[in-house]
């Protein structure tokens, strides 16, 4: 049945939206160049675009992509061994490489997304372009949700990407999962940018929806999928249980409306239980390293019956051993609202106002959030007001904007 050009669109950029990375990871593992593999992606987009206002809506959408994505590799590849073949034939000397083989040990791990986020963090690649690269393939995010997520200027990060994706052809890099201590030395990339997914999926840096699920959905595969490569590594299980806490929130997170649900609001009899179930079940596998820290934040507040009976001096506690390992303005300004809570407001702000002149900050629209709430607590309402103004005029996200917004409405 045919749709009209604006549902047809709609659609096809929902479910490219989805769909991207699995599209992405399915086509490198033919034309073997992510690069490549990422404009034939957008190629079969531009199909969808052209085809389904007349032909209708397939019933597998993200199938139909994946399909006309694969075939569209498989004719450059023919393409090339055409090509390649004549010039033998007129007495060139061209030497025909075969694609090498998949691995098949008893590591191997056949996922094409897995194969792709390793590939993405290859040591050719400066940690930020392994980060900025897989956020693209893996999370379909824009350059620009990239750079927020960096606190990093979006030029900047738009060349990131692609000096990143020449390097790998460049390199030649394999489409492959790591072995032996290769692979233990990539790990902790790995692991940031899963992070960094779900991070994006939990609270989304721009659009109109806070949340993104499936982003969250991802990363919290692929981080199941880490448990099971690398069972003896405390810092997967880390990152694990993190993921698995969070998600579990993230049906409360908002309204019947899509608007924001603050944290003390939330309805706690709805958030996962087998979710939580799984995260204290990867928490007890976990050491004390940054991701385990985090999980160890999580699971107090999903241990609280009531948003009053949280444990803040832990959690304060917490975030005090997470910015020895990981200093960061970031970590500091989460530190600075536990103490708040275990202390009281002046405690808080004072932290707060240590970091007003942190460069990463800067247009960091939670710095301002955080001080309007401590000074609306102190009651100085009227530069509370102005902080959650300053807030609002920061932030990309328009359901957080609309939230900022009334509540400077509502301040004093």
């Amino acid at each position: 049945m045919a749709v009209t050009a604006a549902s047809a669109t709609e659609t096809v950029e929902a479910v490219f939206r989805i769909e991207s990375a699995r599209i992405i990871a399915g086509v490198t593992r033919i034309v073997r160049d992510v690069g490549i593999a990422e404009e034939l992606a957008q190629d079969a987009l531009v199909a969808a675009l052209e085809q389904w206002p007349e032909s209708g809506v397939p019933d597998r959408p993200g199938a139909w992509l994946m399909a006309t994505a694969k075939h569209r590799a498989i004719d450059l590849v023919r393409r090339k061994e055409t090509y390649a073949r004549k010039l033998a034939e007129v007495g060139r000397d061209l030497e025909d490489v075969a694609a090498p083989p998949e691995p098949s040990g008893p590591d191997d791990i056949d996922d094409d997304l897995l194969r792709l986020i390793f590939t993405a963090c290859h040591p050719v690649l400066s940690t930020d372009a392994r980060i900025a690269l897989t956020l693209k393939l893996l999370g379909g995010l824009t350059t620009e949700e990239i750079a927020r997520a960096f606190l990093a200027g979006e030029p900047a990060v738009a060349q990131r990407i692609v000096r990143a994706k020449r390097s790998l052809a460049k390199a030649g890099v394999p489409f492959e999962v790591p072995y032996g201590s290769d692979r233990a030395e990539r790990l902790g990339s790995v692991l940031e940018v899963i992070y960094l997914v779900f991070n994006e999926g939990y609270s989304a840096t721009a659009g109109d929806d806070l949340v993104r699920p499936a982003l969250c959905e991802d990363a919290l595969r692929l981080a199941r999928v880490l448990q099971g490569l690398m069972p003896k590594e405390p810092e997967v299980h880390g990152l694990a249980a993190l993921l698995e806490f969070q998600a579990s929130r993230i049906p409360t997170r908002t309204g019947p409306d899509g608007e924001p649900v603050l944290l003390a609001d939330q309805n706690r009899s709805r958030w996962n239980r087998l979710l939580i179930r799984r995260g204290v079940e990867a928490l007890h596998r976990a050491g004390r390293g940054p991701y385990a820290l985090q999980a160890a934040i999580a699971a107090c507040h999903t241990q609280a019956v009531t948003y009053e009976d949280t444990d803040w001096a832990t959690i304060a506690t917490l975030y005090g051993q997470l910015v020895v390992l990981m200093p960061s303005p970031v970590v500091e300004l989460n530190r600075a609202v536990a103490v708040s809570m275990a202390e009281g407001p002046e405690a808080g702000l004072e932290l707060v106002d240590a970091l007003a002149d942190e460069p990463a900050l800067k247009d960091y629209h939670l710095l301002p959030t955080v001080r309007g709430d401590l000074l609306e607590r102190v009651g100085r309402t009227d530069e509370a007001r102005a902080e959650f103004e300053r807030a609002a005029s920061l932030t990309r996200n328009a359901r957080e904007r609309e939230l900022l917004l009334k509540r400077a409405r509502e301040s004093g």
